[in-house]
């Protein structure tokens, strides 16, 4: 099982670049006056039918062909529903897939965030053919980070030179932090 939201969400964009996504957007918003944490991944990959999207739930359902199980989506899915909270998938062929799993966040059993930071320069310097957008909310203070307008100011510079992927985990750690107030 995987003991943080932060691997969870490298999970479920694992499964939007597998499915041909070029765009995902990761949203986290903490809202403590209401004592929520919402998590929500949506791309732009091939989409799934209604049928695919009941079955991908269940763990002895996968497409991958290395492994015979899919533990990733009802793992969250069950852990939503541990902390008072909620799981669903839309998806429209041809058009992508919103997954969204929110959870009580004050919640003893609620897995912690995890390492964020590192989550989302892992999946932005070893997908560079994709466009990632990262919004992270705590009540108020929110920060984005969109890799478009960092890719056309390096033009030809590779995300994974690195000097790059410094520059990428201060800037995310740093706007994390400054959420935080720490």
């Amino acid at each position: 099982m995987l003991r943080e939201l932060a691997l969870h969400i490298l999970d479920i964009v694992e499964n939007s670049l597998n499915a041909g996504a070029t765009r995902v957007t990761i949203d986290v918003n903490e809202d403590t006056p209401a004592d929520r944490l919402t998590i929500q991944v949506a791309d732009d990959g091939r989409g799934m039918d209604a049928e695919m999207v009941q079955r991908v739930t269940d763990p002895f359902f996968t497409t991958r062909t290395t492994r015979r199980v899919g533990l990733g989506i009802p793992f969250l899915k069950q852990a939503t529903e541990l902390c008072n909270g909620a799981f669903s998938i839309e998806s429209q062929v041809g058009k992508g897939t919103t997954v969204t799993a929110t959870f009580q966040h004050s919640h003893i059993n609620r897995m912690p965030l995890g390492d964020l930071p590192n989550t989302i320069l892992a999946l932005v310097v070893g997908n560079s053919h994709a466009d990632f957008v990262y919004r992270h909310r705590l009540d108020e203070r929110s920060f984005e980070f969109d890799t478009r307008p960092i890719k056309a100011e390096l033009g030809d510079v590779p995300l994974s030179e690195p000097g790059v992927i410094e520059y990428l985990r201060r800037e995310i750690s740093d706007s994390l932090a400054q959420i935080y107030g720490i």
